[in-house]
């Protein structure tokens, strides 16, 4: 008789996804009160809008870009748990000592560093994940991490906007307070590692064979997995940083430093009620879930860059659901496109096409607001305009998943 998935260490899999879930939830206390405040800090610091954009846009250029490299490092080495440890260390270090920079250049290199720390954990993370979530459904799986996720996301920037309430807009011991629960998701994520050292081998074996598709060329990524990663390099490409909205926010006073946090922490929450929908929506009527993300991600500078607190509030939730829709249902495509043994390098692969659209989506908003407010909502519609026809010319309208017995794809229309 077959045991249980996971029942050999002790940690089901839903109580492992949970667990991952809540290291997430801490670190996310952590870098998510930090990047609510990003474009208040650093235009403190004396940057302009276009540096703001574009320091947040490299910031998400490096989070997603060098998923490239360790990506296939993490399927290359197996040491999927060091990666992932790696990353948060770096993050957790660099948030508290970025509210000790005086300098803008030094500011602006450590909300670089923080996003590096993204960019070495994250393959190797999403797959650990990923294992636990062909025991416990995809989409479900992914959104339920997600929301947990997205409720650290809440409570950071809660945290950072009382403490720089309190403090008359003093950012260091806003920033500084965040050490702790950085200190508490490392100690869990040693904890988890110890309970589940191998959660391939816990979770996913029964389900998924070790080896990789015999379609194509041997170790190729599948053609579907290129064309779904077109749309969302697409889209991204379109969707504002929050440190620009958050600039256009503190310069056009329509929202005090210490407010801009609160409005954040109400984007993250949307963001983790998006991605138990669309994750939910996912396992029932597959890839086209992902359909709400171009129209959010049009919606978004039409409302948040007009000069009206109400429009620019709801433009800034829209855009915490876009983001919800990106980090949960997208993740969980991936997974379903891409047998196991390389799934960690098309992480990595889908995140530097992520990141290069995120470092021209940063620009790309900061330039054109200063330029033109109409011509940038024109600009992010006709991009998403082409990302629906890519997704439509993917055909990815059902859920795309990997046969066990053959290694191929079924699905993908």
């Amino acid at each position: 008789m077959t045991a249980e998935p996971g029942s050999a260490v002790g940690l089901r899999p839903w109580r492992f996804v949970i667990a991952f879930g809540i290291v997430s939830l801490l670190a996310d206390v952590v870098y998510e009160g930090a990047r609510s405040i990003t474009g208040p800090l650093l235009a403190s610091l004396g940057a302009s809008a276009a540096v703001v954009g574009f320091v947040t846009g490299a910031g998400e250029a490096a989070a997603w870009g060098l998923r490239l490299a360790s990506g296939p490092l993490a399927d290359r080495t197996g040491r999927l748990w060091a990666w992932t440890l790696a990353g948060y260390v770096i993050t957790v270090v660099s948030v508290p000592v970025l509210g000790l920079a005086g300098a803008l250049g030094a500011a602006c290199a450590l909300v670089v560093a923080e996003r590096v720390g993204k960019a070495v954990r994250s393959p190797a993370k999403d797959t650990l994940l990923s294992h636990a979530t062909a025991a416990t459904g995809r989409g479900r799986g992914f959104a339920v991490h997600e929301a947990l996720d997205q409720t650290g996301a809440l409570v950071g920037p809660l945290i950072v906007a009382g403490v720089l309430y309190a403090t008359g807009g003093d950012y260091a011991p806003a920033l500084g307070v965040l050490a702790a629960p950085g200190i508490a998701a490392v100690g869990l994520l040693v904890w988890l590692r110890g309970r589940v050292p191998d959660p391939l081998e816990a979770y996913e074996t029964p389900v998924v064979p070790r080896r990789l598709p015999q379609s194509g060329r041997k170790g190729r990524l599948p053609r579907a997995f290129w064309l779904y990663a077109a749309f969302s390099g697409t889209t991204t490409s379109g969707l504002a940083t929050f440190g620009v909205l958050s600039y256009h926010l503190d310069t056009r006073h329509l929202l005090s430093p210490a407010a801009v946090p609160v409005l954040y922490a109400g984007a993250m929450l949307t963001a983790g009620l998006a991605a138990l929908a669309t994750g939910f929506a996912y396992d029932r009527v597959g890839a086209r879930a992902v359909i709400v993300l171009p129209l959010l991600t049009a919606a978004v500078p039409a409302l948040a860059f007009t000069r009206h607190l109400p429009s620019a509030a709801v433009g800034a939730l829209l855009w915490g659901a876009a983001l919800g829709v990106q980090e949960s249902t997208m993740r969980a495509v991936v997974a379903d496109l891409v047998p196991t043994g390389r799934r960690a390098t098309a992480y990595g692969v889908i995140a530097g096409i992520l990141g290069a659209a995120g470092l021209i989506g940063g620009a790309l908003t900061g330039v054109l607001y200063t330029v033109s407010v109409p011509l940038l909502v024109t600009v992010v519609a006709a991009l998403q305009a082409a990302a629906l026809v890519l997704l439509a010319a993917a055909r990815i309208t059902s859920r795309t998943r990997i046969t066990s017995g053959t290694g191929t794809t079924s699905g993908t229309g």
